[in-house]
């Protein structure tokens, strides 16, 4: 995979610093000052305004962090005060604010605010704004004492002009041996004359010998790139007329090689007795590296590092741009796409992490071809994507793109050696339902994309009310089975295994069924899928386990089964994940008493098949314990007879599919007896499930399958019904 590779800036690191959080909220107070203290700063909070300038007075801070709407003395009255005191006016104030009112930004820019920052704010973005802030107030500090310097010489020249041209011309050296060691570009602009003084390291900075620029106001101006000329025109006429108490600006200037540097300049007015500005002066700071960085943190913040394309917080922050313009502009209707791969676990388990990046960057590029440049795509994490078109003119344009993609994902990829064929399962939602909340769309998307993978997946949906209605019963369901184990809502019902030949019983088959304290008794039907794809099936099966041997163990003692009989119990393959599975069986056994040869597992083909030679060595040591092993549904599978050999296999059980088909005319007569006589060649017994007729009952008999169970015989039995019929049932 290729990797971009971005230098590093070179600046010094800023060091943090001691900051006053200015808020009436508490909540916000402490996650602010919690966050900010995690990033090594020293973290002061004032509930209000009156608390804020006493401590102000009281001690040193480095920065301000101000709310603005708050009771009593708003943050526009303290930002006022903190601006209008000699000793305050020079401390960073950041307005950390909810308000968007343009009028009350402009304000605060006035009163002299540094930076103003929307809440919910991210709080790598704000640590930069406030490190960017903390590093402009140390380079006021170093000017502000170049700037008594050079009061303190202009003094000394002015006393020296009074006693002699030698001492002037002394002073005059000095100047300019300051002006040529400060690494900050000088200037000094004589207003009524029309002429700028430029230092020869302000020349410098834009690549230009002493003499190749001249002293007029255009030589700045007219550098100043396009984008902040307006703006840096507006401040400096904000200072000329006292609106600001001093000028500084950060803006772009045309280097001699082409290419633009970021500035930060500061200036400080000279007014007549008229009011009028007749000379400001001032310096100028290269901020070109610092300003990449903010860049590159900002973009990290809200870019995805692999694909490089927007992350969930600025796909977040454009969907509900999206929502707002809708509010004013009904016509202009959107979609999200909600995007997952199919399959793409199998080919990032089985080729690597290094091929997955790869695909994953990949799709991420095909995505981007498939729709315009103003449309969003953006990676969520993992094989997730989504996607805002934005706007749309109909709810079939949103539909054409997701057949787009379809189409350019499906196109072979060739990474490292390998072709990959990849699809995806896309979900939809659209504006026209009226969200208020962004994620109330990408849920919505994501619900239709799920229902996209249960249609058979490289489709997409669209999103249907009865979709959420679906989820939340899902949800509820879902909750409910957690608590089903804890409330003791599970039941074992038993369906009788008998010998087809005399019609005796020989075991029973466990099956669970649900209690719903609502719903009633549920079949599994009703809850296993759910309780499978949760992962509850594990703490399920280990109660299922225990109960049937317990009762199968009470039934022998109260000497009800002679001969014995044995239990049957599902085994989930999720079990085989399990890295004690063994040791559980074996305390189950000890528990409750059961001779092992009694208890027999029922294991999925399905189940035989995944884990493959991994499953082997666990079906060994269940083996090892003296319990019997049986495939459920056999047949079903597609490997089914290459793994007959493999597995320590005891019992096959008919898949209730065949068993339901068989009649005199069927040809599935043939599959089943192939079955059993494979079955009799491995010395392994056979059990037909599902047999619900005579005639599938004598059909079974002929074909020499020995064992069987369905509603023919009895259906799955309470506790007291199959203790009912233990011994009795004949055929």
């Amino acid at each position: 995979m290729n990797h971009i590779q971005r230098s590093q800036p070179d600046v010094a690191e800023t060091q943090p610093g001691r900051i006053l959080i200015v808020d009436d909220q508490e909540v916000l107070r402490f996650l602010l000052r919690r966050e900010l203290a995690a990033l090594g700063h020293e973290v002061d909070e004032a509930p209000d305004g009156p608390t804020a300038l006493h401590m102000l007075r009281q001690h040193a801070f480095d920065i301000v962090l101000l709310d603005i709407m708050m009771p009593g003395m708003d943050g526009i009255e303290v930002l006022h005060h903190i601006k209008s005191d000699p000793d305050l006016y020079d401390l960073p104030v950041i307005v950390v604010s909810a308000d968007i009112d343009i009028d009350h930004i402009v304000t605060c820019i006035r009163n002299g605010a540094d930076d103003y920052v929307f809440k919910p704010y991210n709080i790598v973005l704000l640590n930069a704004r406030i490190n960017a802030s903390l590093e402009r107030k140390r380079l006021r500090d170093r000017e502000r004492r170049y700037r008594l310097e050079l009061e303190r010489m202009v003094a000394e020249r002015t006393a020296d002009l009074e006693r002699s041209q030698e001492a002037l011309r002394l002073s005059e050296e000095r100047y300019a041996l300051a002006a040529r060691g400060a690494n900050d570009g000088l200037w000094d602009w004589n207003i009524a004359a029309g002429t700028i003084y430029f230092s020869p390291r302000w020349k410098e900075m834009l690549g230009y010998a002493e003499d190749e620029i001249g002293h007029t106001p255009g030589e700045w101006f007219n550098r100043i790139h396009p984008d902040d000329r307006e703006l840096f025109e507006v401040r400096l006429m904000a200072h000329f007329r006292r609106l600001l108490s001093h000028f500084q600006h950060e803006y772009r200037i045309l280097h001699r090689d082409g290419s633009y540097r970021w500035m930060l300049c500061r200036g400080l007015a000279v007014w007549d007795q008229h009011g009028q500005a007749m000379r400001i002066a001032g310096s100028q700071t290269d901020i070109t590296d610092r300003k990449k960085a903010e860049q590159q943190l900002q973009h990290d913040a809200l870019h995805d590092s692999l694909t490089g394309l927007p992350n969930r917080v600025l796909f977040t922050d454009r969907l509900e741009r999206a929502i707002v313009r809708l509010r004013r502009e009904p016509d202009r209707h959107f979609a999200v796409l909600f995007l997952d791969l199919d399959r793409f676990k199998v080919i990032n388990d089985s080729l690597g992490h290094e091929v997955g990046d790869q695909l994953l960057v990949a799709v991420a590029v095909r995505l981007q071809e498939s729709v315009r440049p103003n449309d969003t795509v953006a990676r969520l994490g993992g094989d997730e994507f989504t996607i805002l078109l934005e706007p749309i003119e109909h709810e079939q344009q949103a539909e054409q793109v997701a057949e787009r993609i379809q189409h350019a994902l499906s196109a072979p990829l060739y990474l490292q050696g390998h072709q990959i064929v990849i699809s995806s399962s896309i979900g939809i939602a659209y504006s026209s339902s009226g969200y208020a909340q962004p994620a109330d769309l990408i849920r919505d998307a994501d619900t239709a994309m799920y229902h996209a993978k249960l249609r058979g997946k490289a489709c997409y949906v669209r999103f249907d009310p009865s979709m959420h209605t679906e989820a939340l019963a899902k949800l509820q369901l879902e909750q409910d089975l957690r608590l089903a184990l804890e409330r003791n809502e599970f039941r074992l019902f038993y369906q009788p295994i008998v010998l087809l030949r005399t019609g005796a019983i020989v075991g029973f088959e466990a099956l669970i069924r649900w209690q719903h304290p609502q719903r009633g008794l549920l079949a599994p039907g009703e809850f296993l899928p759910l309780a499978e794809e949760t992962g509850l099936i594990v703490p399920m099966t280990w109660w299922v386990l225990e109960e049937a041997c317990r009762q199968m163990q009470r039934w022998h003692e109260q000497t009800l089964t002679e001969p014995r009989l044995s239990i049957s119990v599902n085994l989930s393959g999720r079990l085989f994940s399990q890295p004690d599975l063994i040791e559980r069986l074996q305390h189950i056994l000890d528990q409750t008493g059961l001779p092992p040869q009694y208890l027999k597992l029922e294991i999925t083909e399905h189940t035989f098949i995944e884990f493959g030679s991994f499953t082997n060595n666990l079906l060994e040591g269940i083996r090892n314990l003296g319990v019997e092993l049986c495939i459920d549904d056999f047949g079903t599978g597609y490997s089914s007879l290459s793994y007959l050999h493999t597995f320590p296999v005891n019992v096959l059980k008919i898949d209730r599919s065949f068993v339901n088909r068989l009649d005199a005319k069927s040809s599935q007569g043939d599959i089943v007896q192939t079955i059993i006589q494979l079955a009799h060649n491995l010395n392994m017994e056979v059990v037909a499930e599902g047999i619900e007729t005579p005639e599938q009952f004598e059909q079974l008999k002929a074909l020499a399958c020995s064992h069987g169970q369905g509603w023919l015989f009895a259906p799955a039995l309470s506790e007291a019904e199959a203790q009912a019929l233990i011994g009795t049932m004949k055929v």
